[in-house]
């Protein structure tokens, strides 16, 4: 069972773009907004971010560094952060998965998952 005072849930959507797209260069860009949410009764700052990008082949590509798009956000209890970034893929449709490197205002650090999801240009899947 968690601990109630380091709940962080993540959300995900994305969107393929077309306009930066090439896919005669097997290069299919997408975008995905990401919302944070801290459940939890400690305010939460963010550290670092891990990401597991697969593409349609199985090629795996890991992304670690420190913060989001240039921030290290402080959540507090109810509140949530939202950003968008982007990644590009070599295939049609991969996914993505990772975790976030937290620190609570306590001290105590901890992970809060990002699930898998899904990276699709519209029509590719049946």
């Amino acid at each position: 069972m968690s601990d109630p005072r380091y709940n962080v849930t993540v959300s995900v959507t994305t969107r393929h773009l077309p306009e930066q797209s090439q896919p005669e260069q097997q290069r299919y860009v997408f975008a995905y907004t990401v919302t944070i949410h801290n459940q939890g009764e400690q305010a939460a700052k963010l550290l670092t971010r891990h990401w597991v990008i697969t593409d349609g082949d199985g090629h795996v590509q890991e992304v670690r560094g420190a913060g989001v798009v240039g921030e290290k956000p402080l959540i507090e209890p109810g509140a949530s952060h939202t950003y968008t970034s982007g990644t590009v893929l070599a295939t049609k449709v991969g996914s993505m998965h990772g975790s976030y490197e937290m620190i609570a205002a306590d001290g105590h650090h901890f992970d809060a998952k990002i699930p898998v999801f899904r990276l699709a240009v519209p029509g590719a899947l049946h």
